[in-house]
């Protein structure tokens, strides 16, 4: 075995023992960033020897290219559904008829104080089989309809808590596991915020969201997501000798590396079996993640057996539901929150009523096509939902036939700052268009103007933004050019030395290009990229804020979002008025020679279309750009068969193979300068 590969076994071992450590036992032993360092180290050493790639290593989490649809997959032992209990009376029914099976045999030496159960929480997500073949993840699987499930082996290698090789070198040669894959409630929230603010579809609920994200078929969607999983049996095991009871089989599991819910008790009494539930359903609102009930399966493999199974479930196990956490209350309004990157959110004001553990008064309707599709009125009778953190949601509405409903407005203006709303195109969103004035996105709004490839004003960073805006200091980012030494002097943490700095960095910002200003405004949509080809297209401000819907959607790779995007922007007074403000201070910048295809035609790079990628040393990407496109060549950011050639600079990614494995010309930052110096 050669040096390389020593290195890269033992980066996968310990990079598998953090794994496991971080998402399995939940007691992670480094930090985010050596952890970064580790996985960085191991891609490198793979990207340079391709041949020592193995299907367990942890970067062959994620899969690269998209399924067209998910494959069918017959499980090798069904996967079964349980009965439920919802009251004491059916727990003692099924009890009942355990004893009524097995009789109370003396061979088994079982009566009703010793039948040994165990106990689990009811993980509210999406079952899965997992098929290991001699130690190694080969086959994922949904449950389906029990006898036949889909293929979901690429989304589920990006769970981290599923272990692509078994731990130890003692396995089965065939082995299936059972387990729950979930989403946390912190993971949830945080995909429904991103949601919400880009105006993407919302998820009901954390089971829908797991379910959603499992069935992606591209698994780097999924590898987003954050989902976990707890394994809770096993279906057929070939060549090993599994232990004789349910209990050692989970224990089992552990020490193969799979995550158990570690709130699975072993009891012998079965008035226990209540009291469990009785446990479990006090710790529901705490949990960070979703449960509906708890488990009770018979500890004995031989019992299992001798009990059998009912249709499509076993007599040995069944599921005691919780109550559900729904409440009906009275629905009095509708309020529209904005949000910091001006997202209105409707959100229900309630008739408080308690539900899932805390009183409600407040729920999100998440958009104003939820209003619609649930039917939503203003007095009308709602259904609410809260299960643990999650935020509280209204599921439906109850209209009474024989009463009046006001219907629920739709704002015009911002609840915020009174600029125009619009619907975001092809999206849901409703969006404000103050962008540079509403105080809702101010913070954002600011950070983002003094950005590095914005304006670029060295030391305002997030916390003194942060400080400037709740002292009331800064109402808008034009304020930013009134700041005086004693604006910033009395902020926390803040010497002499800082604030003279800062004054001269935001004098310096004064002076800037129009590409850079059109970029710090924030218009949605309007990146780096789009801001340049902007500022060439029209070269000037004056020009572009004129530009109508047509002049934009004609320019190649504007479309109708961007477009429209632009056009709100300009049209509400308060940005301009924020920009006429800005020019006030002191901000200028020149007008550029735009270059019509006419023009660009005796120029001598007019038919080539250029991507640059990776660091250049003697000058910034944007400069580099600036000047490509001065020679008449068309800068994009993607490549494609179209590329003529590739500009790559240090650390060049996945651009550089990609243009590689297209036969696209490749310069390096020395070939680059020699091409725009000989033009």
């Amino acid at each position: 075995m050669s040096g390389i590969e020593k290195k890269i076994n033992h980066l996968r071992k310990v990079i598998n023992e953090h794994n496991y450590k971080y998402y399995v036992l939940d007691d992670p032993s480094v930090s985010d960033y050596e952890y970064d360092q580790l996985f960085h180290q191991l891609q490198k050493l793979e990207e340079s020897h391709p041949d020592l790639i193995t299907q367990d290593s942890p970067t062959q989490r994620v899969g690269v290219k998209p399924l067209d649809k998910f494959e069918s997959f017959e499980h090798l032992s069904p996967m079964l559904s349980l009965s439920n209990a919802f009251s004491d009376e059916d727990l003692q029914n099924f009890i009942d008829r355990i004893f009524n099976k097995l009789g109370e045999s003396k061979s088994n030496n079982l009566n009703k104080s010793s039948l040994e159960f165990v106990c689990e929480p009811k993980i509210d997500g999406l079952a899965v089989n997992l098929v290991y073949r001699n130690g190694y993840l080969d086959v994922a699987a949904t449950r389906g309809d029990g006898k036949t499930g889909e293929n979901v082996t690429q989304n589920i290698k990006t769970i981290k808590a599923i272990p692509l090789r078994l731990n130890g070198n003692s396995f089965p040669e065939y082995l299936e596991v059972r387990g729950e894959v979930y989403i946390s409630h912190k993971d949830f929230n945080e995909l429904n915020k991103k949601a919400e603010n880009t105006g993407d579809k919302i998820f009901v609920n954390p089971r829908n969201a797991a379910a959603g994200s499992l069935r992606q078929l591209d698994s780097r969607i999924t590898a987003k997501r954050n989902l976990s999983i707890f394994c809770y049996s096993v279906g057929v095991v070939s060549n090993f000798n599994m232990p004789d009871n349910h209990f050692d089989v989970l224990n089992q599991l552990k020490t193969w590396g799979f995550k158990v819910n570690p709130l699975i008790s072993k009891v012998s009494n079965i008035d226990n079996l209540s009291k469990y539930h009785n446990k479990i359903l006090s710790k529901r609102d705490s949990l960070d993640y979703d449960i509906d009930g708890v488990v009770f399966k018979v500890n004995s493999l031989k019992l299992q057996e001798e009990l059998g199974y009912i249709s499509r479930s076993p007599r040995w196990s069944i599921a005691y539901k919780f109550p559900a956490q729904e409440k009906e209350t009275d629905l009095l309004g509708v309020e529209f929150q904005v949000g910091r990157t001006g997202i209105l959110t409707p959100v229900a004001r309630l008739k408080p009523v308690f539900v899932g553990g805390a009183t409600v008064s407040n729920a999100t309707l998440h958009n104003i096509e939820e209003i619609a599709r649930k039917n939503i009125k203003k007095g009308c009778k709602v259904i609410i939902r809260r299960a643990g953190d999650v935020i509280p949601e209204v599921v439906k509405a109850i209209l009474e036939k024989d009463k009046s409903y006001e219907e629920i407005k739709i704002p015009k203006k911002c609840p915020v700052c009174g600029s125009l709303v619009f619907k975001v195109p092809e999206q849901v969103a409703l969006r404000c268009s103050g962008g540079l004035f509403c105080q809702a996105q101010l913070k954002e709004a600011i950070k983002h103007f003094v950005s590095r490839k914005a304006m670029d004003i060295d030391g305002l960073g997030d916390k003194i933004v942060e400080l400037l805006v709740e002292k009331n200091i800064i109402k808008t980012v034009s304020d930013i050019y009134k700041l005086k030494y004693e604006d910033l002097i009395n902020l926390p943490r803040i010497g002499d030395k800082l604030v003279n700095n800062l004054l001269s960095a935001i004098e310096a910002s004064k002076k800037t290009t129009l590409q850079r200003f059109l970029f710090s405004l924030g218009i949605r949509e309007v990146g780096e990229s789009k801001a340049i080809i902007l500022a060439e297209t029209f070269g000037s401000l004056e020009k572009i804020m004129k530009a109508t819907y047509e002049d934009l959607v004609a320019i190649p790779d504007f479309g109708e979002v961007v477009s429209k995007n632009i056009i709100n922007f300009f049209k509400e007074h308060h940005n301009i008025d924020v920009i006429k403000k800005l020019v006030q201070y002191g901000v200028i910048w020149d007008d550029i020679e735009v270059f019509t295809a006419e023009s660009k035609q005796g120029l001598p790079l007019s038919e080539f279309t250029f991507v640059i990628t990776g660091t250049l040393s003697s000058m910034g990407r944007d400069d580099a750009k600036t000047k490509l496109r001065s020679l008449g060549a068309k800068v994009v950011d993607s490549v494609s068969k179209n590329t003529s050639g590739l500009i790559a600079g240090e650390k060049a990614g996945s651009k550089l193979k990609k243009a590689e494995n297209l036969g696209i010309k490749i310069y390096n930052e020395e070939e680059f300068l020699k091409l725009i110096d000989n033009k």
